[in-house]
């Protein structure tokens, strides 16, 4: 009866035992890293179109002011707005938002896609919903811009 060499199988072993292992592992961690970025984005934006928003010099131009801010701050992170809402709301009067004692609070929400999923499943695409709110006030002693 001869005996099999086993010799140079540990390798064989170490290396699919890595692949199977290190391929989720990587996965996971593209994934991770696309909804920090996600995060991140959504945030930047609802504060950078808060701050516009506030400091328009009328309200008529402050909602395409949060808007565009919004869109920058998305862009900076790989994001395209496209995929976002931005919505804008104040109190204590939703008519005037730049009166004094207003407070204007933005919602950003957006939808990432997980990374390397085929495009060929169509919309059914797997996704992660991210939002971010930023409560601006406008003040009690500035001038009525509304």
């Amino acid at each position: 009866m001869r005996r099999r060499d086993e010799r140079g199988s540990a390798i064989v072993e170490v290396t699919w035992l890595a692949l199977i292992l290190m391929v989720p592992l990587v996965y996971l961690l593209l994934s991770v890293f696309d909804l920090q970025r996600a995060s991140y984005g959504v945030s930047a934006a609802s504060r950078a179109a808060g701050r516009a928003f506030v400091l328009a010099p009328d309200q008529r131009t402050a909602q395409a002011r949060a808007q565009h801010a919004a869109e920058v701050a998305m862009r900076d992170q790989g994001l395209d707005l496209e995929q976002a809402q931005v919505q804008v709301s104040c109190r204590p009067d939703p008519a005037r938002c730049l009166a004094p004692g207003a407070v204007v609070t933005v919602l950003v929400r957006a939808r990432q896609p997980l990374p390397l999923v085929p495009s060929f499943l169509g919309s059914g695409r797997p996704e992660v919903r991210v939002q971010s709110t930023h409560v601006e006030p406008y003040g009690t002693f500035r001038e009525d811009r509304t």
